[in-house]
């Protein structure tokens, strides 16, 4: 397990907790009270930790090494039912993006979601999370399956971009992008986004059109990162602190702005902390989410969803 700098507290008293458990069972002593005391404590520490995050703390957990990513989702929701599907007809299967068919309990769904890597031969092989032309028309490619077919859609966003390399724009990057948001505002079956790690840019809304956008607790959703937007605007990575406040990238700026739906809480302690209690938590919104929307017909929902994006915003007539 990795801890960022914050959460050093929390490691020291788990290392205590781990000591006084080995002590317990490597000799005759009741260390029970002992470790009571030492959990207790932990858990007020984890409480008093996470319920005073700033916008920067966290971007860092969004991006914790521990945090699950898309399959893990996937697989643990899905269980052995999730068949994966490749490919965009045209040019290449993208790493990045995946997608396939998989079972909630009886329920079918569409899953599409950037998926990155845990170590430097999977991160590259993945490309950080950072979709293709070909990964985004993959993804259309299965909403469009979903749709003949009458299958929700489920997209998981976590990446810090789609792929801002010259040949991805020689392929028409944006016009990929363009083409998604148009076509999933029109798409005749519900469409649940969950916002799992990063929401940044293009990237994010190439899949991230929906009814309903929920989000993780402790992730973002911003047009840059505040690496990005720091170094535009001082010249320098050094105040992304100050460039994650402003931008109001949090779950809680995002649902004050009304450009998400509802806030998903994490287990205290983080999603990377309590994975399995998280899996659980997106089944269930997932389920509930969709309960809402399989009341209504094709054309109610895209006369919601259209009205709800055009809503969003102000301007002055």
């Amino acid at each position: 397990m990795e801890y960022l700098d914050f959460e050093l507290p929390i490691k020291e008293l788990e290392e205590q907790l781990d000591k006084c458990q080995v002590i317990g069972e490597e000799s005759d002593v009741d260390v029970s009270e002992t470790c009571k005391q030492i959990e207790k404590k932990l858990n007020e520490t984890r409480k008093e930790i996470y319920k005073n995050l700033t916008a920067w703390q966290r971007v860092q957990l969004s991006r914790h090494p521990n945090r699950p990513y898309t399959l893990d989702y996937i697989r643990a929701i899905c269980k052995e039912t999730f068949l994966e599907l490749h490919g965009d007809r045209g040019v290449k299967d993208d790493k990045a993006m995946i997608g396939g068919l998989g079972k909630i309990g009886d329920q079918s769904f569409m899953f599409i979601g950037q998926q990155k890597g845990y170590n430097t031969k999977t991160r590259q092989y993945r490309n950080f999370g950072m979709a293709n032309p070909e990964g985004y028309r993959k993804a259309l490619r299965l909403m469009k399956s979903a749709e003949k077919f009458g299958i929700p859609v489920v997209c998981l966003i976590d990446t810090p971009g789609a792929f801002p390399g010259i040949e991805a724009e020689e392929r028409g990057q944006g016009e990929a992008i363009a083409r998604n948001i148009l076509e999933m505002t029109r798409l005749k079956v519900p469409i649940i986004v969950v916002i799992i790690g990063e929401g940044a840019s293009g990237g994010a809304l190439g899949i991230g059109v929906g009814d309903r956008v929920l989000m993780l607790e402790n992730t973002w959703y911003s047009v840059i990162s505040p690496e990005s937007c720091s170094s535009i605007l001082w010249r320098s990575w050094e105040y992304k602190e100050q460039a994650a406040d402003a931008l109001k990238l949090t779950a809680t700026d995002m649902k004050k702005l009304q450009l998400i739906d509802e806030i998903v809480r994490e287990p205290v302690g983080g999603a990377h902390t309590f994975r399995e209690k998280t899996f659980e938590i997106v089944k269930n919104k997932i389920l509930a989410t969709y309960g809402e929307l399989e009341k209504l017909s094709p054309k109610e929902l895209i006369n919601q969803r259209m009205e709800k994006y055009a809503n969003m915003g102000v301007f002055n007539g």
